[in-house]
């Protein structure tokens, strides 16, 4: 059984096994122990309530109950910039024209912004190469959605996910090589490192504020922006498919697309629903059902599964087992929160 649940102390092994595996671009996922040990715990403070809403981030964990091992994580940043500065770079188109000459340019500059201030963040999705496939991608990303909308009041008006730009095989990225490395002096591996175990100050004290015209750039730096690493690829298409769009925001580091939506229209958000659990002693899950997303309403001790359900979108009640039942900590009766996947998905 595949279980989607809060981060425990216990994890940190796994977790950290898990980001020596990440590769560089990752930023949030540094293979750092103390720095994950303190993410864990501020996750935890956060299901408690102890960390204002500056501070809170929520971890979650994919969990093969089998083996008894975390094999992906991904997190909720309930609000980003509000302690210290979340730069992008924002594309602006400019003109240039000469009457004279009969000159007419138009180009791409970048501009330095703080545009997600206050924002919610989707961060580090990881899953082990060797669990890819099953939907278990789509199960670990889209579960949070269920957590946003059983949860709605913690989080403002607007999500964005902030995607791996392109890294090559080496680690190295066109767009830093050309541009960030000219002004911090080191390669895009430590910069990245530095920035996901929260030492941030050199950004503010070493970037370029003014714009940067884009064709000045090495043709493969312009053709990384906007762009994600070829890893990254599914997770996008999942967020698009949610209704998440470019704007023309990117990373400062790598230029990875900024993928934003407003949460109450995210597909997931908008189409979940809440059911009556009943327990069965026998509940066929064939593959003629639904697939669908179940999670409990237990904000400490969140837990989803990936279930097929037949009956799930045309009845208010959900039929479980006495293990599903026990996976989720719910009881005859309690109520849980079901999404089920999209068509296009459930073949993947």
């Amino acid at each position: 059984m595949m279980l989607f649940r809060s981060v425990q102390h216990k994890d940190l092994g796994d977790i950290l096994d898990l980001s020596s595996r990440a590769g560089v671009g990752l930023t949030s996922l540094p293979n750092n122990q103390e720095y994950l040990a303190a993410r864990i715990s501020r996750s935890i403070d956060s299901f408690h309530d102890a960390r204002g809403r500056s501070q809170q981030g929520f971890l979650f964990t994919l969990e093969d109950t089998e083996k008894h091992r975390v094999v992906g994580v991904s997190a909720l940043e309930v609000a980003v910039g509000l302690e210290e500065p979340f730069y992008n770079y924002r594309i602006q188109r400019s003109v240039r024209s000469s009457r004279e000459l009969g000159v007419y340019n138009s180009f791409e500059t970048l501009i330095v912004g703080q545009d997600h201030t206050g924002y919610s963040e989707l961060c580090t999705l990881f899953l082990d190469p060797a669990y890819h496939g099953g939907r278990n991608g789509i199960f670990l990303s889209r579960s949070r959605f269920l957590f946003i909308s059983a949860f709605r009041h913690l989080f403002p008006k607007t999500i964005f996910a902030e995607m791996r730009g392109v890294v090559n095989e080496q680690g190295e990225s066109p767009f830093w090589n050309a541009l960030g490395q000219h002004f911090f002096n080191v390669p895009f591996s430590q910069a990245d490192y530095l920035t996901g175990i929260g030492a941030k100050t050199f950004i503010a004290e070493l970037m370029p504020f003014h714009p940067i015209y884009v064709p000045l750039l090495p043709e493969e730096a312009q053709r990384a922006i906007g762009q994600v690493h070829e890893n990254t690829v599914p997770a996008r298409i999942i967020l698009e498919k949610e209704g998440f769009s470019y704007h023309g925001m990117v990373d400062i580091f790598d230029a990875g697309a900024i993928l934003q939506a407003e949460i109450d229209d995210v597909r997931t958000v908008k189409a979940s629903r809440l059911l009556s659990v009943k327990r069965s002693e026998k509940v066929s899950r064939q593959s003629d059902g639904r697939l669908c997303i179940v999670s409990n309403l237990h904000f400490q001790d969140f837990k989803a599964l990936l279930l097929n359900i037949p009956d799930a979108i045309d009845s208010d009640e959900l039929h479980l087992t006495d293990a599903e039942m026990d996976a989720l900590q719910v009881e005859d009766g309690d109520s849980v929160r079901c999404a089920a996947l999209f068509s296009e998905e459930t073949s993947q």
